[in-house]
């Protein structure tokens, strides 16, 4: 027989996160895609971000068939973080007036976060951002496949304190810690 899970954490009872997790407002739009295979991970930080933000979602799946309507959602800018050649650092935004991003952030391994802009076009044709400076990972359950790779709810905490600087969203890392 397994051990009661909370509903809201997925964590076993003993074990709830839920105290910890903060309901911060973004001005930004955050909406993790997270691979199936990661939904069972020890920590699952995507889940813990989605959790943490008022104005964040997240979608489990390979194929994400609505996502022409997220795309398409009025008042924000859609924009993928992810490397690439062409993407450009995120900075603080201009004016209270600028319109904010939409924020798609892949939840994977690397190689299961590119089999995800494979599976859905749109996503490979977004424009890419990328964070400027980037901390130390704190993560310590999984092995970083290189130096500067980050637990999503990390890579989530750095694009949003650069993007609506001054205000600091470190308190969503609170149950990761």
């Amino acid at each position: 027989m397994s051990r009661p899970r909370c509903e809201r954490c997925k964590r076993a009872q003993d074990h709830c996160l839920c105290p910890l997790i903060p309901r911060l407002d973004s001005r930004t739009r955050v909406v993790l895609l997270q691979h199936p295979s990661e939904t069972a991970h020890a920590l699952n930080t995507a889940r813990l971000a989605a959790l943490g933000l008022v104005n964040a979602q997240l979608w489990v799946g390979e194929v994400f068939a609505q996502l022409p309507e997220l795309l398409a959602t009025p008042g924000y800018r859609p924009v993928l973080l992810f490397p690439g050649d062409e993407a450009q650092a995120l900075t603080a935004y201009a004016s209270p007036d600028e319109q904010p991003l939409l924020l798609i952030v892949p939840d994977g391994t690397w190689r299961k976060a590119r089999k995800l802009l494979y599976l859905n076009p749109l996503l490979a044709a977004l424009p890419r951002v990328t964070l400027a400076q980037v901390t130390a990972s704190r993560y310590r359950l999984r092995k970083a496949p290189e130096e500067g790779a980050l637990a999503t709810i990390e890579a989530v905490v750095q694009a949003l304190n650069a993007l609506e600087q001054p205000r600091c969203f470190d308190e969503l890392l609170r149950p990761f810690d």
